[in-house]
């Protein structure tokens, strides 16, 4: 892709995010919107049912199909953005992790709603994926810009699952690392956990998520030369690996037993899944490019 687009391409790019915002994050809405005002977007509220997971899936391999052709001839790197900036309308308008705890105050059902959290991400990445498929099919229709060949990665056989290891765990770890450190809300000071911090609010969640994953997807593309496709992945997992890493049972009785339902021992714990992977995968594709226009500047200084 140029490192300069003109006004017509930035109005084709911006109707590809719109495609997104409308069929997604509004047509959309009643398909994941939940039963009481501010409630969560969660798959564990059980207001998604199979038949509406698998008519949202078709909707934003439609929306991705939709977005390649608003973007062409760019429409591969910039059609993906279209769900994702979808889900991201669900993402601010859905109520906080607070409001999911506060509705399972026991141990047990604590544990059980970290249990299906820690997987929860996969669906919603599954979702960005159908609209992947739809710009890989609308890709087919027409044919691939040389220029998009030329941009290619170019990694030896011999390092590709390598490199990919190093993309998807650096990129896991890069993401959470920065998300604890833009997201500053509340904090205090706890005996047992060091320390412990308040709900995040949603710009906070924005910003972090969004900038730590551009941090990421810059590193891995600069170092690695790799693609969005793994920090996007790594969007999926940065919750498990916190969830297994931080909120074992003894944390877990710890806070129920002495700490209001609106502390966590995580920052990233506050985070929802759809919120994690709507932001991780607009902060991604973000980053990548910002490391492809660093190298052009780079070269060409």
């Amino acid at each position: 892709m140029e490192m300069e687009l003109s006004w017509p391409m930035k109005l084709r790019i911006a109707a590809a995010v719109a495609a997104g915002v409308v069929l997604i994050g509004f047509a959309a809405w009643p398909l994941t919107a939940p039963p009481e005002p501010f409630g969560v977007v969660s798959l564990l509220t059980g207001a998604i049912t199979h038949g509406e997971a698998i008519t949202l899936a078709t909707l934003a391999f439609v929306t991705g199909f939709i977005a390649y052709f608003l973007s062409w001839p760019y429409g591969r790197e910039i059609g993906i953005l279209a769900v994702p900036a979808g889900l991201a309308i669900w993402a601010v308008r859905s109520g906080s992790m607070t409001d999911l705890v506060r509705v399972n105050a026991t141990l047990a059902q604590r544990q059980v709603l970290f249990q299906g959290l820690k997987w929860e991400p996969l669906f919603w990445l599954g979702i960005v994926a159908a609209g992947f498929g739809g710009v890989l099919i609308g890709q087919q229709l027409r044919e691939k810009p040389e220029l998009y060949k030329n941009q290619q990665e170019s990694n030896p056989k011999s390092n590709k699952y390598l490199s990919i290891i190093f993309a998807l765990v650096g990129s896991v770890l890069i993401a959470q690392f920065c998300i604890r450190v833009f997201a500053q809300d509340v904090k205090m000071f706890d005996p047992r956990l060091g320390s412990i911090v308040a709900q995040l609010a949603v710009g906070q969640i924005v910003f972090a998520v969004l900038v730590s994953f551009g941090i990421a997807a810059f590193v891995v593309k600069k170092f690695l030369n790799a693609g969005y496709i793994w920090p996007i992945t790594a969007s999926a997992l940065v919750t498990a690996f916190i969830i297994i890493t931080y909120i074992h049972e003894g944390v877990l009785r710890y806070l129920v037993e002495y700490q209001p339902v609106v502390f966590f021992s995580n920052a990233v714990v506050s985070i929802l899944p759809v919120q994690m992977v709507a932001f991780g995968t607009l902060g991604s594709i973000a980053g990548y490019w910002l490391a492809v226009r660093y190298d052009y500047w780079h070269q060409h200084a």
